[in-house]
């Protein structure tokens, strides 16, 4: 298969990732629905952590098994291991402590603008002047925020995607890579809607701009792992850039099922996250008959 075929695979497993962006653009969707549609995000979400995590875990299990039948040493086990626990982490607390430090530069230019005016008639040019002075990470609603930060932990996800799509493709499996981007294609379309759920809960119809800002951070990375997976694999990459994503995600679902809590019936949490599990696993069962 050709370069340009193969990053054709790429580019068309990750575009299905815009069929389900539209679903933020509902107009005035009703609150039970809009309940429903962010308990199917995190179910869908929890599928991609345990997703995610059992293929970042492969090494490891094939270093142990080797390091048990006296093939191999302990040093692959303890560098993988190393490599998984510190991606999650990476992914997990420090977007905890990026936030934390970006609500606190949101506030202090805020405070410092309004010391800078008068209060009154100063005030709304006070926040035009605080809007332009905050990061513009901090001048997302929460809705927004939740939605860049899944698009980011999934793009992560998706680049390991794209890793295998590549290297099947570079090996000559074209019957495998093919059947990958069909499978992940279908995968890409739940992640979409799982996107912008946050933003259709909050009854907010973003713009198409910004829709395909999210789609291409969250789907755009399949391309670059397809055509860095054609070149060469390294499972070392591969374990970095899925415990990143898990732990993005983590902490996007933690964030998101607080939320689902407080607004919605205990009814519609579940029955949104039991339809959530069920497309993840659905659309993972596509590549698994791949072999993959």
């Amino acid at each position: 298969m050709s370069e340009s075929q193969t990053l054709l695979l790429g580019l068309v497993a990750g575009a299905t990732i815009m069929f389900g962006l539209p679903v933020g653009r509902l107009r005035r969707p009703l609150p039970r629905l809009r309940q429903f549609l962010s308990a199917v995000a995190v179910g869908i979400l929890v599928f991609l952590v345990w997703d995610v995590l059992t293929s970042a875990y492969q090494p490891i299990g094939r270093a142990l098994a080797r390091l048990h039948d006296g093939s191999g040493g302990a040093l692959p086990v303890i560098g993988y291991a190393a490599l998984f626990f510190t991606g999650i982490g990476l992914g997990l607390i420090g977007l905890l402590y990026y936030g934390r430090y970006m609500a606190r530069r949101a506030a202090a230019a805020r405070s410092e603008a309004q010391a800078r005016l008068s209060p009154g008639p100063g005030a709304a040019a006070a926040n035009q002047v605080s809007e332009r002075g905050t990061p513009w990470l901090g001048r997302l609603g929460e809705g927004e925020r939740l939605a860049l930060l899944i698009a980011v932990g999934i793009g992560l996800h998706n680049f390991g995607e794209g890793l295998a799509i590549g290297s099947s493709a570079g090996r000559g499996e074209l019957a495998l890579a093919t059947l990958l981007v069909i499978g992940f294609g279908l995968h890409n379309t739940t992640e979409g809607f799982g996107i912008v759920a946050p933003l259709a809960a909050e009854g907010r119809r973003p713009g198409w701009g910004w829709l395909l800002a999210l789609g291409a951070i969250g789907g755009g990375p399949t391309f670059v792992g397809t055509a860095v997976g054609r070149q060469f694999t390294s499972n070392e990459l591969s374990v970095l850039f899925l415990t990143l994503a898990a732990g993005s995600i983590i902490y996007v679902v933690v964030q998101l099922l607080g939320v689902a809590r407080k607004a919605a019936t205990p009814e519609i949490l579940y029955w949104g996250l039991f339809v959530g599990l069920v497309a993840g696993f659905v659309t993972d069962m596509v590549v698994s008959a791949a072999g993959a």
